[in-house]
């Protein structure tokens, strides 16, 4: 911050004048004119002193160890984004890529011991995948440059395991280039992803060995392919192939990043960008931007955490509650990643199970409509193609916001509105004009502030109850009844200091009826279907609202009735916000008579589960004669003695 006029005493500032002033009027004679241009200026300076310029904290800041809580308060409310992060947050809309060797073996997480011939996609286009998200009104494509299996999408120094040993362009592709050159060429922003988890790397779980290797990799794709504007890592820290966790170098990591791209913001594990804490698409009715949660890469976050009671779930991460216990806040917004399919892969199966337009817009209003940016996930195909499903929805989902969005419906909701606790301001609605959708928007260059508030509607004589909300942010989006006001007045029932309000705006959202197809969970009937030595209806009974669990964990073992030729089978987690007993870990055995059983050639594990607790289809490569089947699960999602199933069914192909 510069010095403002409150940065000098009242005295000096009024010695200072003085000084100026006998100067300019040494060779007048004119006393009166002398006297009232000097009472006129210190007129004001006496109101510049009155009225403190205010000091601002980008990014982060220490509370002094003696600070009350309303000083927190205070302090939090002046708490403001860094330039690339208000950048950002303005972005709204950013696509994820999901895109590698799990695309060919169907899997979302692979081992590592998977082929490069595998990858070999027969019509790669990156500019049709630019184009499609540009018509699906995004502003980013952020790459898988590298997933958990290790293979990279690009001919790297670092290891064999890379596109330049596959059939694809006979080893002379690189996938990152295409993708970024696209970009340029159509104007979108280029971000890339690279796992810090490496299931390939011999390296994996040496930890200042593998530090270096993975820094080497970084720096390849942040020094060859122009500006990176978004880096993205998740915190994802399983085993190598020696069997070993990693201790992964943050600071070192971020050093890199910062160096090589200043401009770039980190998400999820830098110190620019959190995950909301769902892979559903969801963010919360009360989201701070500052919050206390420390960001990931802070070698403090954990002892932070868990002074503070809190992870990237809890429910409100900025609460007066949380000032109180807090030493540090943090500008750290909310991103909402979710994907258009089940999984973050692309799956041939799941070509019908795209979300619909109505849940794609839903997800819009609970991701920018509550103060975060949505980074949706789009797959391309086999091909090396964003699917025309895929494409056709995105492009829907752009025509329909633009459409909802077009026409402000309030006449005077664009300028700025200081607002105190339990100010009001009314605005005029266009003559006739029919709404159902609140927007309203703070500056939040100048910090996030507005705890509560009340949107009401004039009509027939009367003001009436429309919406209420907490916090605002960047975007806060409210859907209520239609209907047809001639005014509407809001009210902030509760603040951080003076709130400003940068945009208020009505509008008229088409209804939509959300078609989505039921997910079918078995190819063969569960009609007759008896559990063996259990009773365990509940987990075969074709409806994964009904769950089943145990303690321990407990095999569930069904006896079909009849035999058949099964190709795999599903398992669907249960419905439920607490998903203890899930199943990470598992074996699959298939038996003719119950008593002599076959282990069935699966890769056991139901990758990403505990984030993304969607039905799960494992195929085994061939098929299998069986009456009797049996789920063993090994392990659990939180390392747990706890089983629990919503349903399970078989697949014949």
């Amino acid at each position: 911050m510069g010095k403002g006029c409150s940065d000098y005493s009242p005295f000096l500032l009024i010695t200072y004048i003085k000084n100026i002033l006998n100067t300019i009027f040494a060779k007048k004679r004119n006393t009166m004119k002398k006297f009232t241009f000097l009472s006129l200026c210190l007129v004001f300076m006496v109101g510049c002193v009155s009225q403190p310029q205010q000091t601002f904290y980008e990014k982060q800041v220490v509370f002094p160890a003696d600070a009350t809580l309303e000083q927190k308060v205070d302090i939090a409310s002046r708490l403001v984004p860094t330039a690339q992060q208000l950048e950002w947050q303005q972005m709204e809309f950013t696509a994820f890529l999901h895109f590698g060797i799990n695309t060919f073996t169907g899997r979302e997480w692979g081992d590592g011991t998977e082929s490069p011939e595998l990858f070999n996609p027969s019509e790669l286009d990156a500019e049709q995948w630019v184009k499609a998200l540009k018509d699906g009104g995004f502003k980013m494509a952020l790459i898988t440059a590298k997933h958990h299996d290790g293979f990279c999408l690009w001919p790297t120094a670092t290891t064999e395991y890379s596109v330049k040993n596959s059939p694809w362009k006979n080893g002379k592709g690189d996938v990152v280039r295409e993708l970024r050159d696209a970009c340029e060429k159509y104007g979108l922003k280029f971000g890339v992803y690279l796992s810090p988890w490496d299931r390939n790397a011999p390296c994996y779980g040496d930890s200042p060995a593998y530090n270096k290797f993975f820094i080497e990799q970084l720096t390849e794709l942040l020094s060859n392919y122009g500006e990176v504007h978004e880096v993205w890592f998740d915190g994802a820290n399983g085993e190598g192939p020696n069997g070993k966790k990693q201790e992964y170098d943050w600071e070192a990591i971020l050093k890199t990043i910062r160096t090589l791209q200043p401009k770039a913001v980190t998400a999820i594990m830098g110190d620019d960008v959190r995950w909301v804490g769902n892979e559903g698409g969801l963010g919360r009715e009360t989201e701070w931007s500052a919050t206390v949660l420390a960001p990931g890469s802070y070698t403090h976050k954990e002892t932070s955490r868990v002074t503070l009671g809190i992870n990237n779930m809890t429910k409100d991460l900025g609460s007066r509650e949380l000032l109180a216990k807090a030493q540090e806040a943090y500008w750290y917004p909310s991103e909402v990643d979710v994907s258009i399919r089940p999984g973050w892969f692309y799956h041939t199966e799941q070509d019908e199970q795209v979300r619909s337009l109505a849940n794609l817009v839903n997800i819009y209003y609970r991701s920018v409509g509550c103060n975060s940016v949505l980074l949706l996930n789009i797959p391309p195909d086999r091909r090396g193609l964003i699917h025309e499903i895929d494409a056709q929805r995105i492009k829907e989902l752009s025509g329909y916001l633009a459409k909802t969005f077009a026409e402000n419906k309030v006449t005077d909701g664009q300028g700025l509105w200081q607002a105190n606790a339990g100010d009001s301001k009314e605005y005029t609605v266009k003559p006739g004009a029919m709404v159902n959708t609140f927007l309203i928007q703070e500056d939040i260059a100048q910090g996030q502030r507005v705890e509560d508030f009340l949107v009401e509607v004039y009509s027939n004589g009367a003001w009436q109850y429309a919406a209420e909300g907490t916090t605002i942010g960047y975007k806060r989006l409210l859907r209520f009844s239609d209907c047809q006001p001639e005014k509407i007045r809001v009210t902030i029932r509760g603040t951080r200091a003076t709130a400003n309000i940068s945009n208020v705006g009505l509008y008229y959202a088409e209804p939509l009826m959300d078609k989505s197809a039921m997910v079918k969970l078995s190819d063969v009937s569960v009609e007759g279907w008896k559990t063996v030595g259990m009773d365990a209806a509940t987990a075969i009974d074709g409806n994964r609202e009904t769950a089943w669990k145990a303690n321990g964990l407990t095999p569930l073992v069904v006896d079909m009735g009849k035999e058949e030729a099964i190709a795999g089978f599903c398992y669907a987690p249960i419905v439920e916000e607490d998903l203890a007993g899930t199943i990470y870990k598992y074996n699959f055995h298939v038996s003719t008579d119950g008593q002599n059983w076959t282990k069935c050639d699966a890769n056991g594990e139901f990758s990403n589960i505990m984030h993304n607790p969607i039905p799960y289809f494992v195929r085994f490569g061939k098929t299998y004669k069986a009456r009797y089947f049996k789920l063993e699960p090994t392990a659990e999602i939180n390392g747990e003695s706890k089983t629990s199933i919503g349903d399970v069914g078989v697949l014949l192909k």
